[in-house]
């Protein structure tokens, strides 16, 4: 019996969103413009030239691009062998769980809770929750900000005081930073998991748990035990619908956590991408006919798009793009291998927040030819009745 692979490359956009402008993101495309940033040579830090990603290029990654923005692709010039196509989102979000519930068939029912970008950016109810929860007198931030630069502004007051760095962006998302040794990685993940339904009866989507350490002498380091505690999908996803069809569902990286663990046997969170990629490699001999292997790799946005590093983004791909013959290899007849993405995140562009763009979907094992445009749930009505599993009425497959 077939199997599905679905791979999501967090942040990894195609530019062409056709309501960017509403989110102040008209022009924006993650991959369209490190594209271009590298046959410029203005990505060049730890690699050199055009950007080199054969595997998924030959599968019709370049085609995508141009078809969703119609831009030049140096580089990424090759002819399809797979299918290919670029999804569009409905859900009023540029964040994790809008594009995974939407591709798993959920597009959010609600319109999320965001701060206000203000200092305070937070209610002073919210403050005193996790005041009292940490046992703390204040925190520190309750701003905007992207999370390495609050963490290397606060990190040492934070370690003299004990009060947590707690920060917010665009997305629906409320963030807590604290060193795993001075303040304690257990300590910081109960709070997070007992502050998270107060947010998430506000409709904020997530509670995020960003540990970190380092001292000031030797600088300050995020790491690999970040926990996301999301809201969970108020119905039934493609993870269950694969589920009551009697077959596995294995999640790897934060896939676990997007979904509340909701329909899902299984999960690794792993120390990395490379890790995770491991697991994905072994997960291509040890699932079980009918299974779905839900995968998230998050470096990409985490390390390189909030950042705003071309280089670091493009070295990033190409990485991945070398490990592509590893999974192609492990196919077995009937299996399908989805490459997509569930927002975007230019590292060309102002700020350093998500941006809103289509997303590509790569297919392995479905023949040669072109999808298309399609909307974002045709990727999870596509894996339901690859597996003879049921779907919502979100999506239609484009196989």
């Amino acid at each position: 019996m077939a199997r599905v692979f679905l791979t999501v490359l967090d942040s990894v956009g195609c530019g062409g969103a056709l309501d960017a402008a509403a989110f102040g993101d008209a022009g924006s495309n993650t991959l369209g413009h490190i594209v271009q940033a590298c046959a410029a040579g203005r990505a060049e830090v730890g690699r050199s030239g055009p950007l080199n990603m054969p595997n998924l290029d030959a599968l019709g990654l370049g085609a995508v691009i141009r078809l969703s923005t119609g831009i030049e692709t140096p580089g990424l010039a090759a002819k399809p062998t797979g299918r290919y196509g670029a999804a569009s989102e409905i859900s009023r979000g540029k964040d994790t769980p809008s594009g995974h519930w939407e591709m798993a068939g959920l597009p959010v029912p609600w319109d999320w809770n965001y701060f206000p970008n203000t200092e305070p950016a937070f209610p002073q109810d919210v403050v005193d929750r996790v005041c009292a929860l940490a046992g703390v007198g204040g925190i520190l931030g309750n701003c905007h900000a992207s999370g390495i630069p609050i963490i290397n502004k606060y990190a040492a007051e934070h370690i003299r005081t004990g009060w947590p760095i707690c920060y917010t962006s665009v997305d629906s998302v409320f963030q807590i930073a604290a060193h795993e040794e001075h303040f304690g990685l257990e300590r910081l993940l109960n709070l997070c998991r007992d502050l998270a339904p107060m947010l998430h009866e506000m409709r904020v989507g997530r509670v995020i748990a960003r540990p970190f350490i380092g001292s000031a002498e030797t600088g300050f380091n995020r790491t690999p035990n970040r926990r996301d505690f999301a809201i969970m999908p108020p119905f039934d996803t493609l993870c269950d619908f694969v589920s009551r069809a009697g077959n596995r569902v294995h999640a790897v990286g934060k896939i676990n956590d997007i979904f509340s663990g909701r329909g899902i046997d299984t999960y690794y969170k792993g120390k990395g991408d490379a890790s995770l990629f491991d697991r994905l490699v072994e997960l291509m001999t040890e699932a079980e006919d009918g299974a779905l292997v839900f995968s998230n790799f998050v470096e990409f946005d985490t390390l390189y798009g909030h950042q705003r590093d071309v280089s670091g983004y493009a070295r990033a791909l190409e990485w991945f793009d070398s490990r592509v013959p590893e999974l192609l290899g492990g196919m077995r007849a009937g299996d399908l291998l989805i490459f997509t993405a569930d927002h975007g995140n230019d590292p060309t562009w102002v700020g350093t927040d998500h941006t809103r763009e289509r997303v590509p979907v790569v297919v392995a094992g479905a023949g040669t030819g072109e999808i298309g445009l399609c909307a974002m749930a045709d990727i999870g009505a596509t894996v339901a009745k690859h597996l003879g599993a049921d779907f919502g009425p979100a999506g239609r497959s484009f196989i």
